[in-house]
């Protein structure tokens, strides 16, 4: 196939990259990693210098095995994933890695970089990337972001990159072989965000599709969310969350701060300090429950977020077919069991799925198109196999007129269809 045009999806938690030939066909490409190709490659980033004083220097490796190595590396290494989240936000300027002084945009664009290494075109051919309609973040500075992420593609040698909405894509994808008009409601649900677009489709000539957005709204609850709460509710309470300490005679709640670094697994590593370590030993020697903190202690000081995600994420997926499932988490001597209804998940993430509902009835009210016109709703990403999220879409929109698309390769493989499309009627105009 010769590649006409490219379509990136940088995720927050895996990016996609996918490539429309000249006849409109599309393939995702694989990237070969320790445990074999695959097409989603993960947003990650792992930085450890190499040799000695004063010849050594500072080296990297991306994608999934970024976290292999991380996850089996005793030496000094700095692991980044999510850097995405990041984009909108003034209080991640810069940071240190082994001396060497890294902005957000360089350390994007490192990562975009080794996404299209080897790929003939990338800096030539049309080229559209996703983008969240509402970056993450509490105060979301979209001007900030937007501005970034173009500075990072450009480090990475596609200076001229364009950008659409992720949910675009998705609908796109989808939209792709349509023979009527249609208005469409399209849910991207990612790590970080929920995206909602109201397109209308309408199939033109030579099998051009003309898609009109008529709204787009987005809240940053997402799949990350979801899992934060599983570890709030049955795994903080293991490692001491709500237990006290002694101090002058007095009984006083653990600090909230050691426990509130769960909410993304990967920054417990910047706790492995010797000042957040010597606290932890202080409170253990005076808690009224020891064994608690010493097992938090043990996850931070042995790196165990990782394998305690992956345990949070097998219970919430099991959720979405079961009526009940078993977290279960045992490593470097900490042991966690705790069986999790899923009535009792529902009622956890109860206001986040209240998020995502208001964000939806946004973008219908700025449609002007009331439920019943929706014609079709188009869900990507993994949360939208979670129960409660499924169940408001049903009760909204009914079950008939859902449609579950790729988790993965939906997004990128619409835009890449979209950059083909808007590159041909840029030439016959």
């Amino acid at each position: 196939m010769t590649t006409a045009a490219i379509g990136i999806d940088f995720g927050t938690t895996n990016s996609v990259v996918a490539l429309a030939g000249i006849d409109g066909s599309v393939t995702t490409r694989s990237f070969a990693t320790r445990q074999g190709a695959v097409d989603a490659y993960r947003s990650a980033l792992m930085f450890w210098r190499e040799g000695r004083p004063p010849e050594s220097f500072v080296t990297h490796v991306s994608g999934p095995d970024a976290l292999d190595m991380a996850l089996g590396m005793t030496s000094e290494h700095r692991f980044l994933q999510s850097l995405k989240t990041h984009l909108s936000s003034r209080a991640f300027q810069e940071t240190r890695l082994f001396g060497k002084l890294f902005k957000l945009e360089d350390l994007i664009g490192v990562f975009l970089t080794d996404l299209s290494k080897d790929l003939d075109g990338a800096g030539a051919l049309p080229l559209l990337s996703g983008r969240p309609v509402v970056f993450a973040g509490e105060r979301p500075d979209e001007e900030l972001a937007v501005g970034r992420l173009r500075a990072s593609y450009g480090k990475a040698g596609m200076a001229q990159v364009d950008f659409a909405y992720e949910p675009l894509g998705a609908a796109y994808w989808y939209a792709r072989d349509l023979k009527t008009p249609q208005t469409m409601l399209v849910a991207d649900f990612g790590g970080g965000t929920s995206d909602f677009s109201v397109m209308r489709f309408e199939p033109g000539q030579r099998g051009r599709l003309e898609a009109i957005p008529l709204s787009h709204a987005g809240v940053g609850v997402a799949g990350d969310t979801f899992d934060y709460r599983i570890i709030e509710h049955a795994v903080s309470p293991a490692l001491g969350k709500g237990t006290e300490y002694r101090s002058f005679g007095k009984l006083l709640p653990v600090p909230a701060h050691y426990h509130a670094a769960f909410a993304q697994w990967h920054k417990l590593s910047l706790m492995k300090s010797r000042e957040t370590m010597a606290e932890l030993n202080a409170l253990i020697r005076d808690a009224v429950e020891p064994a608690k903190l010493e097992d938090l202690l043990t996850v931070i000081e042995y790196d165990l977020g990782y394998e305690l995600y992956r345990a949070v994420s097998a219970a919430k997926i099991a959720l979405s077919g079961q009526d009940e499932a078993t977290l279960s988490f045992r490593q470097t001597g900490v042991a966690i069991e705790r069986r999790i209804r899923r009535a009792e998940f529902d009622r956890w993430i109860a206001e986040d799925v209240g998020a995502i509902e208001t964000a939806l009835d946004r973008a219908l009210a700025e449609a002007g198109v009331a439920p019943g016109g929706i014609e079709a709703v188009f869900m990507t990403g993994g949360t939208s196999y979670v129960p409660a999220v499924r169940s408001l879409f049903e009760r909204r929109f009914g079950a008939g007129r859902l449609h579950i698309g790729d988790a993965f390769r939906s997004v990128a493989s619409g835009l890449a269809l979209l950059a083909l499309d808007r590159a041909r009627a840029a030439a016959m105009a």
